[in-house]
């Protein structure tokens, strides 16, 4: 009788470690990206731009934060989580951003019905890389195309912002920075193009 109880007794003791172990670990914090840019004072811009397609490194491309922890290893943090996928978080933040640089509420991240926009963005992101207590780096590829798609101007920002705390807010919020940067390279070419 005695014999025949243990191994329900493992089972009850097995149960109730899991169910504590599940519940004592932590709770998942979600992140976005927001908008850094700063209005230069230039005219504002009298013409639309939508964000069109934005690509990411496949590693990426997932919703946990991936940090770079040695040269050629990086490691998925199960606990820090993009609150939207990382394309549409990055598509985001670089219309808001290219708003306020060209004064502008013309700035879209997908083409709406009564939206004719003069310049459709593509971006093209081969790095973006996260280094706990060091800082991160976006190297993109970007290209401005008229709305008749003819290639207007293209171009490759790497921007990198150093970090001196440590801890995954200050890394996001670095990533901020760093697409401001690629935003104002942006926002450049377009004002180029239309003062053609």
């Amino acid at each position: 009788m005695i014999v025949a109880g243990i191994p329900r007794l493992f089972a009850t003791v097995f149960a109730a470690i899991t169910v504590a172990s599940c519940s004592a670990s932590a709770p998942a914090r979600f992140y976005t990206l927001d908008s850094k840019a700063t209005a230069d004072g230039q005219s504002p811009a009298t013409y639309g731009v939508v964000i069109g397609t934005v690509s990411v490194p496949a590693v990426m491309d997932r919703p946990q934060l991936v940090v770079q922890v040695a040269p050629n290893r990086v490691e998925i943090d199960e606990f820090n989580r993009w609150a939207a996928p990382l394309a549409e978080s990055i598509a985001e933040a670089v219309a808001a951003n290219l708003s306020v640089l060209l004064g502008t509420p013309n700035v879209a991240t997908a083409q709406r019905e009564s939206f004719a926009p003069a310049y459709r963005v593509t971006l093209d992101v081969q790095r973006f890389d996260t280094v706990p207590g060091e800082g991160v780096t976006i190297e993109a590829v970007w290209a401005v195309r008229g709305a008749g798609g003819d290639h207007s101007r293209a171009g490759r920002t790497v921007a990198h912002e150093n970090v001196q705390q440590k801890g995954i807010d200050v890394l996001v919020a670095a990533h901020s920075l760093a697409l401001a940067q690629l935003s104002r390279d942006i926002a450049a070419a377009i004002r180029a193009e239309g003062k053609k």
